[in-house]
């Protein structure tokens, strides 16, 4: 059913820039035939893109990944610069679909010539429209491209926590997600990171889920860098919806234990200081329930101290409903990239009860990440990648 509602969605899309960009810009002939057998490839690119790495692999999908993910970028927006202009095609249509009228009453016209001027203008106004939303499109896609490819923010946030114990006072927490190592993303990416985390002094590194988009044959050297991780209190990891889009949810469970990653499966632990402590507790991911491999709040919190904070590492901002009912303190999340792509983030808002930062739901802090990475296209258009550094506060 996704397939399906993906393959019409995106079929529909392209038919609409086609008329837009192809048909109403062109003349039937030799140009109009090769720009719609262009538009044609690039839709069946983008399909591959999506699909066909499920079946070759990674490492051979690598070579149209980049076209067809840019192009993914370029058409959404595409799209919708001509739904943009749409009201002032349909206006300017009117004006020049006043036939005979909108001719030079002075000039000496046959019967024809009317007809001829009208469409005339009708085609250069489409041109002007398809030239206007093709410069908007690339330059948003080139601008989205090149943040999404750029360094992640560092942000800092300081996070007041009833029942923090004085010792614990700015305590640093590195939170990373959605890093998606992939076709896309490499060794080169997790190198980045983690030398950006590192240089923030963490004293706790969290990494919120989304890791990967493929098999520990394929990607265990792009995540290998995670082992050069340098902190106080350790480096935690919690599952993400993609961890369970592989087969072997298992085999990069054991990998990342190797890289040295404490992984919370519906577990806690305690961080300590002296007398002091507050207790860190990780649930899988929702999408784990289709692998027997469910979260599981209670086993999770299961021993936790009611005398001290409890910081919840949990990779979907909703999870926060079954946070909040167990008095949890702090929620740390990621996976909505902060919408990524403006607008499409108002449709990321309608599934999650937070799209980035900090905001509280009942008596529990929720803090989003934007991620790392990026899905899909490499594009990131209002939603720059970051990496959060949490500083705790006592309340």
């Amino acid at each position: 059913m996704f397939i399906l509602v993906l393959g019409s969605v995106l079929l529909l899309m392209h038919a609409y820039v086609w008329k837009r960009m192809v048909r109403d810009t062109t003349r039937p002939g030799r140009s109009r035939l090769l720009l719609s057998a262009l538009v044609a490839a690039l839709l069946l690119l983008l399909i591959a893109t999506l699909f066909v790495p499920r079946v070759l692999g990674v490492e051979e999908s690598g070579w149209f990944a980049w076209p067809g993910y840019l192009w993914f970028g370029l058409l959404a927006y595409l799209f919708l610069a001509t739904l943009v202009l749409e009201p002032v095609r349909l206006a300017l249509r009117r004006w020049v679909m006043r036939g005979p009228a909108a001719a030079d009453p002075e000039a000496p016209v046959t019967s024809e010539e009317p007809q001829r001027r009208a469409v005339d203008r009708r085609m250069f106004l489409a041109r002007t429209a398809a030239v206007t939303a093709g410069v908007a499109a690339v330059g948003v896609t080139g601008f989205g491209a090149a943040r999404a490819l750029g360094p992640p923010d560092v942000l800092r946030i300081p996070v007041r926590l009833r029942r923090l114990d004085p010792a614990f006072d700015n305590f640093r927490i590195a939170v990373v997600s959605d890093i998606h190592l992939g076709p896309l993303l490499g060794r080169a990416h997790t190198e980045r990171i983690v030398r950006m985390i590192n240089e923030t002094e963490p004293d706790l590194v969290a990494v919120v889920g989304d890791l990967v988009d493929g098999t520990v044959e394929e990607l265990g050297p792009a995540a290998e860098p995670l082992q050069d991780l340098v902190t106080r209190e350790g480096a935690f990891f919690v599952t993400g919806n993609h961890e369970y889009f592989v087969d072997d949810t298992a085999s990069w469970i054991r990998e990342l234990e190797r890289f040295g990653l404490d992984v919370l499966r519906n577990e806690n632990t305690r961080i300590s200081r002296g007398a002091a402590a507050f207790a860190l507790a990780g649930v899988n991911d929702i999408a784990g329930e289709e692998r027997n491999d469910p979260p599981d709040f209670d086993r999770a919190l299961d021993g936790v101290s009611p005398n001290g904070p409890t910081v919840l590492l949990a990779h979907q901002p909703i999870q926060v409903t079954e946070a909040a009912a167990r008095g949890v303190d702090l929620q740390l999340s990621g996976h909505t990239h902060g919408g990524q792509m403006w607008p499409f983030h108002y449709a990321v808002e309608l599934a999650a009860p937070s799209l980035a930062g900090l905001s509280t739901v009942q008596d529990t802090q929720l803090y989003v990440s934007r991620g790392a990475g990026f899905w899909g296209p490499p594009v990131r258009v209002g939603a720059p990648p970051d990496i959060s550094v949490i500083e705790l506060v006592g309340g």
